[in-house]
């Protein structure tokens, strides 16, 4: 189960450290590479919607596997990509599998969660930042060594899609729906209120895609900084992230999803704000190191209280919240890229204080003990 969160981790990981690259072969601008990079999230979004349907019908253990090969395998056509349409059609199928590949790992993993009887999310997305920092350590290494992106990414794509293949045989097989008693019509206020937890959820994805997007791009165009420490940005956060998750269950339970979403958003949305005022290459990757630690939780608190909202259906607080997740992930990538263009990445990057703020103040939707007394209002995942 945990090699299908590295995997998905992984993968794209390896592409990210070498935007700056991509971006400079095809002489695109800031808005033209935030442009394309919108091709992401529009595919998860579009084709995303889907994946609860796969997985209904082919079961999460091959809808993950499947997906996760095919995700591993386009890392091929993105480092070939000869044009800004090319490298747009490659990363919407990036971010159309992406997403089937999440869905069914997630629907895979809360399956042995109930198995185990306790929390293991935030362990499981732990391993997810493990394999999404070893993916950023393998870019970064590959064009601080000027290996060609199109060899890096073939090896990456073979590497991953053999590890998605060989762990098929120790996933759990059979239907993937779980019966609620009591479950009637969907109200629109539930709607509305797991909608503010996609909020949550889009604020912390948000202000990672921004490190993973615009970190490198930022450190190397603006700070001066060489092709291997620009992707660093990316690493650290990653790495302070994942020793977030992998701490996180033991903290939520302690202090409570809502506590410890709080004091997370405040330190990251400080750090980046002095880093930004004080703007340099060392300060800029430590601050983003603390960002990644901030917004450790917040992503598993926002699927552990959507998805045991009383009165839905299992799977489908997931789904809304992965929807929100996708505009807000649509929206980020252009309008950074036109401010940069407008008035300078270090002010577009002033995105991540300001996401961190609407976390701050809507940490209330989520829930203020642990997950076990989260899970009593409704079914256990």
């Amino acid at each position: 189960m945990a090699v299908l969160f590295f995997v998905n981790g992984g993968v794209f990981a390896n592409a990210v450290p070498r935007y700056p690259e991509l971006k400079a072969g095809l002489a695109l601008s800031n808005a033209g590479f935030g442009s394309v990079v919108a091709a992401f999230p529009l595919g998860a979004l579009l084709v995303g919607t889907i994946a609860g349907v796969l997985v209904g019908r082919w079961g999460s253990a091959r809808t993950a596997v499947a997906a996760s090969v095919v995700l591993a395998a386009n890392l091929v056509f993105i480092g070939v990509a000869p044009s800004w349409w090319a490298l747009a059609c490659a990363l919407f199928v990036a971010g159309s599998f992406d997403a089937i590949a999440d869905v069914a790992a997630n629907a895979q993993g809360l399956r042995v969660e109930r198995l185990y009887g306790r929390s293991i999310l935030n362990s499981l997305h732990g391993v997810w930042s493990i394999g999404a920092v070893v993916g950023g350590l393998t870019g970064a290494a590959a064009a601080g060594l000027h290996v060609p992106v199109s060899w890096h990414l073939a090896t990456a794509a073979v590497l991953f899609a053999g590890l998605a293949l060989a762990a098929s045989r120790f996933l759990l097989r059979g239907p993937d729906t779980t019966a609620v008693a009591g479950v009637g019509r969907v109200r629109l206020r539930l709607i509305a209120s797991v909608g503010l937890l996609g909020v949550v959820a889009a604020m912390a994805n948000v202000i990672e895609d921004v490190g993973a997007t615009w970190g490198a791009v930022y450190l190397r165009g603006d700070l001066g900084a060489g092709p291997a420490m620009a992707g660093t940005a990316f690493i650290a956060l990653q790495a302070t992230q994942t020793i977030g998750r992998l701490l996180g269950d033991r903290a939520v339970t302690r202090f409570g999803d809502r506590a410890v979403a709080r004091t997370g958003a405040t330190t990251a949305g400080l750090a980046m704000a002095v880093a930004l005022i004080f703007p340099a290459p060392v300060t800029t990757v430590i601050a983003f190191g603390i960002v990644g630690l901030g917004i450790a939780t917040l992503v598993p608190a926002s699927a552990r209280a959507a998805d045991t909202a009383p009165g839905l259906p299992p799977g489908l607080g997931l789904t809304l919240i992965g929807t929100v997740d996708r505009l807000a992930l649509i929206a980020a990538a252009p309008l950074i890229g036109a401010v940069g263009d407008a008035y300078g990445l270090r002010t577009g990057l002033a995105l991540i204080p300001v996401g961190a703020a609407v976390v701050v103040i809507l940490a209330v939707t989520l829930h203020d003990g642990g997950p076990a007394r989260g899970r009593a209002g409704g079914h256990q995942a």
